[in-house]
């Protein structure tokens, strides 16, 4: 059979391969940049969930008796936060109030936290780039694709479907591929960013109990990698 006669592939892997280098450029850059999303994705999901699940511990465990640590801590926020406030308060000022010291010890303790928290937010600003620039490198590569369709209906003085649909199919994919990856990068950024918030607002809560305690001598003894434990002093 004719080649020329031959119906064209409209599959995405044909509609890939029919494409101009141009798009086809574009096409490959947007799946790496959706391969790269969710990887963003998962890991910080995992990560988020770990940072979670170690200050919903650390909360539940101020509410009783004592600080007690133990696998809820994989990333060491908890144990960073805990070593800056033991450092804090063995760096006792005999001259200071209370209120000076739990301040001091607080202030320590909210450093690691921004510390920590700014290492667990990287890769987010992956997922805004991705999600704001996608659909308009996708829109680019369908606008470079029509521009070549209509050229080719141009040279070929034939306008009826069959000729144009192809074209204007394969640039359209071009913003398909934009919008797949940018979908999932906006919506995991805002559910990622929510819960990093989530997780701050609740060390901070932490944080002003144990700078509390501290402060009033609760602190029995300190060591490693943090307070191994937080009770009333008789």
């Amino acid at each position: 059979m004719d080649v020329a006669l031959m119906p064209a592939d409209h599959s995405m892997v044909g509609l890939f391969l029919q494409a101009d280098i141009i798009v086809k450029s574009v096409m490959v850059f947007l799946v790496l940049a959706s391969v790269a999303c969710w990887a963003v994705i998962l890991d910080k999901a995992l990560r988020y969930a770990r940072a979670r699940r170690a200050a919903n511990a650390l909360a539940v465990s101020l509410q009783g008796d004592g600080v007690i640590l133990g696998g809820h801590d994989d990333d060491g926020i908890i144990s960073d936060i805990l070593a800056a406030g033991t450092r804090a308060w063995r760096d006792e000022d005999a001259s200071e109030s209370r209120f000076e010291r739990r301040t001091r010890i607080e202030r320590a303790m909210r450093t690691a936290m921004i510390d920590e928290l700014k290492r667990l937010e990287k890769g987010l600003t992956l997922l805004a780039t991705i999600g704001s620039t996608a659909p308009f490198i996708g829109l680019f590569g369908t606008v470079w694709g029509i521009m070549n369709s209509f050229t080719a209906i141009a040279a070929s003085k034939d306008t009826s479907l069959a000729v144009v649909a192809p074209g204007i199919a394969e640039a359209l994919f071009a913003t398909a591929i934009g919008l797949v990856a940018a979908i999932p990068a906006v919506m995991a950024y805002n559910k990622l960013s929510g819960s990093l918030s989530a997780i701050a607002h609740r060390l901070n809560v932490c944080i002003g109990e144990l700078g509390d305690r501290m402060a009033r001598g609760r602190a029995t003894h300190a060591a490693g990698h943090g307070l191994a434990g937080l009770r009333e002093a008789h």
